[in-house]
C-alpha cells in the first residue's frame, strides 16, 4: 500500500510524512522528489524545464520505484509529493493501479496566508522560496478543479504535523 501526502508547498506533507511513518509499522518513507533529484544530475541535462515533474521520464520512474521498493521490502510506502497535474497524478496512479498496488491519497491543505507564513519561516529551504511561492495559486487551482476531489483532504492550518499524521493514520483504520 501506498499512503501519498499531496499539497503544496508549505503544507507540512515531509514532517507529516514522517509522522505517519513512525506511527505505521513496517512502513517507509519514499520521497518522489529524490527520482526527480536523480534526473536533473543526468549530464549533460536533459531539456530546459522549471519542474522535472514535465520529464516524461519521471512518472513512470516513481512508479517503478514504489513498486520496485514494496516487491523488494513489502510494507507501506509514505509517498510526500506535490503533484498538482491532475494528468501526471492520472499517469502515477493509473500505473500504481496496474500493478495492483492500492493508493490511499491525502492531501495536506492549509489556507494561502498560513501556507505563506509557514514558506517565509522555512529553515530547510530558506525562507520566501521564489519556487515554493510560485505554487500557491496553481495548488488553489487544482484543488478547486480536481485535487479536493480526488483525495482525502486534511485540513493543517490549526494542527501540528504530528496532529496530521494521527488523522490520517485514524483513516486508514490503524
Amino acid at each position: 500500500m501506498i499512503v501519498w501526502l499531496n499539497g503544496t508547498h508549505g503544507a507540512g506533507k515531509t514532517t507529516t510524512g514522517t509522522h505517519v511513518q513512525r506511527l505505521l509499522p513496517d512502513s517507509r518513507v519514499l520521497d518522489a522528489e529524490k527520482v526527480g533529484e536523480t534526473l536533473m544530475d543526468i549530464r549533460p541535462g536533459l531539456p530546459g524545464t522549471d519542474n522535472f515533474q514535465h520529464w516524461p521520464p519521471w512518472r513512470p520512474l516513481v512508479v517503478e520505484t514504489a513498486r520496485r521498493v514494496l516487491d523488494y521490502a513489502g510494507g507501506t510506502l509514505v509517498m510526500p509529493m506535490t503533484v498538482l497535474v491532475e494528468e501526471y497524478w492520472r499517469e502515477i496512479s493509473g500505473g500504481l493501479a496496474g500493478y495492483g498496488i492500492p493508493v490511499r491519497h491525502f492531501v495536506l491543505h492549509a489556507d494561502r496566508e498560513t501556507l505563506r507564513r509557514r514558506i517565509a519561516g522555512d529553515t530547510v529551504t530558506g525562507p520566501d522560496s521564489p519556487f515554493r511561492l510560485r505554487y500557491l495559486e496553481p495548488y488553489a487551482r487544482a484543488a478547486r478543479d480536481w485535487l479536493h476531489a480526488e483525495a482525502e483532504v486534511v485540513d493543517t492550518t490549526h494542527l501540528t504535523p504530528a496532529q496530521a499524521a494521527g488523522r490520517i493514520v485514524a483513516a486508514l483504520g490503524r
